[in-house]
């Protein structure tokens, strides 16, 4: 019985937490008359018109454009943030540089709301020329994924003994050949994790490329807006949904696909003996 109502309450806040993307869901799946007459989840006469409406292009509308914007910024934001938090993590972990200040720096700008950034942010891109671009679009995502990859890896390098830099160091190894031959690939778990971690973010971040690109570099959460009025005639609510379907899913299959390896690193060191 106890068992039963476990399920019951587990079933239920999954169903509560993801009813937002099974109306968008079942919404891509219905034609303009169905949507006119039948608002609920149940899909009568389930199509895919509205994704192959989607993945029309045309002038004005080019979701393959927005998904490779999407993907490019997303790792450059992702692979340049953990290759500039892994040297900097070492150096906070083992050699305690602004551990006290630089650290807490870092990690309170990150809950500092992005909007207060937009006014400098966008005159200094007007400035260096990076406005519409995805190298711009994609230093930013390095500074806003920054502090999350920091605070992982200096909590993964924290729990590695530092017996193993002591013997490298005796077999003549520099810090550096210890850093990437000896701490990175016994802190993959947490490297790994925090790519995972910025790839999502970048991927979802909206504000910024709402910003700081106008046609060129329109990232798919900016330019999935652009598919509600796409024929005219009030919203399209049908293609619409299908466009944030398409947006969503590479981020909601990797977080499914790598979620072990997510957990596992997020609780790895919390028991100690």
């Amino acid at each position: 019985m106890i068992t039963a109502l476990r399920w019951l309450a587990f079933a239920t806040a999954a169903f509560a937490m993801n009813f937002p993307i099974l109306v968008t869901l079942s919404t891509s799946l219905k034609s303009t008359r169905e949507l006119s007459t039948n608002p609920g989840l149940w899909v009568q006469a389930p199509t895919l018109d509205n994704y192959l409406a989607v993945f029309q292009v045309t002038d004005r509308l080019n979701i393959f454009l927005y998904l490779f914007n999407s993907l490019s910024v997303a790792l450059i934001g992702t692979v340049l943030a953990v290759a500039l938090a892994l040297p900097a993590a070492y150096a906070i972990a083992r050699g305690r540089l602004g551990e006290r200040t630089l650290l807490p720096f870092i990690v309170n700008l990150r809950a500092v709301p992005l909007i207060i950034f937009a006014i400098p942010l966008y005159m200094m891109f007007q400035w260096l020329a990076l406005l519409d671009t995805r190298l711009g679009l994609g230093l930013i995502l390095t500074i806003v994924n920054l502090p999350l990859a920091l605070v992982i890896l200096v909590n993964a390098i924290h729990d590695l003994p530092a017996e193993l830099d002591e013997a490298a160091l005796m077999d003549g190894a520099s810090r550096t050949q210890i850093l990437f031959r000896v701490i990175a690939p016994v802190c993959r778990p947490a490297i790994v994790t925090s790519l995972i971690f910025g790839f999502i973010t970048a991927w979802n971040e909206f504000l910024f490329g709402l910003m700081l690109t106008t046609s060129k570099a329109v990232p798919i959460t900016v330019g999935a807006s652009f598919f509600f009025a796409a024929s005219g005639g009030g919203v399209q609510w049908g293609m619409a949904s299908a466009v944030m379907i398409v947006g969503a899913l590479p981020p909601v299959l990797l977080g499914l696909i790598m979620y072990r390896q997510i957990s596992g690193s997020m609780t790895a060191g919390a028991v100690k003996g």
